[in-house]
């Protein structure tokens, strides 16, 4: 699959827009947010589940010009369920009548502090805590390039741990 939607009448509805009201480009800015999305996407809470979860994982570059709105919501709502969509939906259409073309906000699928990485420091060794984000570009981006990072790629089984559930 491409790592970006060309047909909004094809994508279904996320956090950020209805169904139909696309395209809108969803990328986090780890991989392990990237991960934590999709298992949090199709609710998956057994590691057995895991097994079966195979996709290609992009690393797309965003320009350095692309200016990131700041929804002006609540956290609780920024990351929370699908009760929550409504509301992010209507920030969004309310920052895309301003002139948005894209939004920066926490990470829903990701745990607070869990976009950390790894150092090497006597071996592996967790990075400090940081939060994740998530930046929804707002249209067809045939501008934007992208590398596979991995192609029918798993995470890894401790990411887990790190999702907010969807609820």
């Amino acid at each position: 699959m491409p790592f970006a939607w060309e047909r909004g009448d094809l994508q279904p509805g996320g956090r950020w827009h209805a169904g139909g009201a696309g395209p809108v480009q969803y990328l986090a800015d780890t991989p392990d947010g990237a991960w934590a999305e999709v298992i949090r996407h199709f609710e998956i809470t057994d590691a057995a589940d895991l097994a079966g979860l195979r996709h290609t994982v992009w690393a797309v570059e965003v320009p350095d010009d692309l200016e990131l709105a700041a929804p002006r919501l609540g956290r609780r709502t920024l990351t929370g369920g699908l009760r929550t969509y409504d509301e992010c939906r209507r920030e969004a259409a309310r920052l895309r009548a301003t002139g948005a073309t894209a939004i920066a906000a926490p990470s829903a699928a990701l745990r607070d502090g869990e976009a950390r990485g790894w150092r090497v420091e006597g071996g592996l060794r967790p990075a400090a805590e940081r939060d994740g984000r998530v930046i929804a570009i707002f249209g067809p981006r045939p501008d934007l390039v992208a590398w596979r990072a991995s192609v029918e790629g798993k995470p890894d089984r401790a990411l887990l741990e790190k999702v907010r559930p969807l609820r």
